[in-house]
């Protein structure tokens, strides 16, 4: 009676501790969001003009002000990405404002956001593409080999 008991103990214990782990895993997935105010041509020849001036901000917290051809970024967690912006179309234009919330895909960790082709309503495979960083090069060097102990060659 004692050893069923403490195996279903046991059981209880390691269901519990799975679960947590589960929510865990989908709860504190980190991402790192870009935002890019850059043009953008979709794949039926739309043509997506980047705004004078973005703004980002999420939580009341500005984490990017984007001119034309800029890109911000912003690290979070878990799926559900809310963020406010502030458009400004022209130079002295009337700024406009909003706020959306996404989803973020599980499988990616960067995720860009083109925020012009988002605006305008884009499907979502136009304007949000996985960030992929640049291979670092190495420098190399060329090494020059000489023999200081080559003896003369008789010719």
């Amino acid at each position: 009676m004692k050893n069923k008991r403490k195996i279903i103990f046991r059981i209880i214990a390691l269901a519990l501790i799975i679960a947590v782990a589960a929510c865990m895993f989908v709860i504190g997935r980190g991402h790192t969001v870009y935002f890019d105010n850059k043009e953008l041509t979709g794949p039926d020849g739309t043509v997506y003009e980047p705004w004078y001036q973005i703004e980002v901000l999420v939580n009341g917290e500005r984490v990017a002000r984007l001119a034309e051809g800029d890109r911000g970024m912003v690290s979070t967690m878990g799926q559900d990405f809310k963020f406010e912006v502030k458009l400004t179309k022209q130079k002295g234009g009337k700024m406009q404002g909003g706020t959306i919330g996404v989803k973020l895909p599980y499988s990616i960790d960067g995720i860009i956001y083109n925020l012009p082709a988002m605006l305008a309503g884009a499907e979502e495979s136009v304007y949000m593409e996985e960030f992929i960083p640049d291979p670092i090069e190495e420098e190399t060097e060329d090494v020059v080999v000489t023999d200081e102990f080559a003896m003369p060659s008789e010719e």
